[in-house]
């Protein structure tokens, strides 16, 4: 049976959560939620001044701890050595989540080398690094969940962010293949795959407000999404109440991957759209 209190519902009070890419939008908002639910959390990302300060404001409305450290999660030491400060810090990791990303614009004509090995380095190769590091501990102990932010644009290329596209596919795969080898040892893997989310890397798409009707237009929900929306998915994943999803992805898009019909012109179908 699943082991969680009464006023505990997702079963999140006392887990040790390590959340990457902990400075952005996404990060800082998922970080902020599992705090609320009573998890012990450590922020990861290169800006650790900016994770610094997040923590601290954490720290002031929980009496959980937060922490924040310095991690470059494209490079296997620095990971290696901030799964050995979680571990000296709390003695066990219970929930990663992959959430660091870089996006370069370039076509697959002009992209270069360099390009597209700093793209991959952090958004596919940076997953396996943290899951190796932070999964070790979970294998130790017998449990642990994996949530590995991917993308819509793992299921739809988008033009001029191929690098982007191909990571993003392959983060899917990824979790997918850790939910086989793992699962039978206690560990879930899952991954979430967003649409259009408002956050700071995206805020130049809305500043024209036709722009953003546009894009709300394409999806079922008629809205974009927020922060919020992703952090809710996250939580559903790492919580007690997800026990028996291994392997899936879920998309939080609003619909939008369900829209192209609606889109498309159809001669003698000239209702109003729904």
């Amino acid at each position: 049976m699943n082991n969680y209190k009464s006023n505990d519902w997702l079963g999140l009070s006392g887990a040790v959560c390590v959340v990457t890419g902990a400075a952005g939008g996404i990060g800082a908002v998922v970080a902020r939620e599992l705090v609320k639910q009573g998890a012990s959390v450590v922020l990861l990302d290169l800006d650790v001044s900016k994770c610094t300060e997040l923590a601290a404001n954490l720290s002031e409305h929980s009496e959980v701890p937060v922490s924040a450290l310095a991690c470059d999660i494209s490079d296997a030491g620095s990971v290696q050595q901030a799964a050995a400060q979680v571990q000296a810090l709390h003695g066990r990791c219970d929930v990663l989540v992959n959430n660091a990303s870089v996006l370069r614009a370039a076509s697959l004509e002009t992209i270069t080398l360099e390009q597209w090995n700093q793209v991959l380095s952090v958004n596919l190769s940076g997953y396996l690094l943290c899951a190796q590091a932070f999964g070790a501990q979970m294998l130790a102990q017998g449990s642990g969940r994996l949530i590995n932010i991917a993308s819509i644009a793992a299921h739809s290329p988008q033009p001029w962010s191929g690098a982007y596209s191909t990571a993003k596919a392959g983060v899917a795969m990824l979790s997918r293949q850790f939910a086989v080898e793992w699962g039978g040892r206690g560990i879930r893997s899952n991954a979430i795959c967003p649409g259009l989310i408002r956050t700071p890397l995206s805020a130049a798409f809305y500043a024209d407000p036709d722009i953003e009707r546009q894009r709300c237009a394409m999806t079922a929900s008629r809205r974009i999404g927020e922060p919020q929306d992703i952090a809710d998915a996250v939580l559903f994943l790492a919580s007690a109440r997800s026990s028996y999803i291994n392997g899936t992805e879920l998309v939080v898009d609003g619909g939008f991957e369900s829209m192209p019909m609606a889109l498309l012109p159809r001669p003698g179908f000239v209702g109003s759209r729904p």
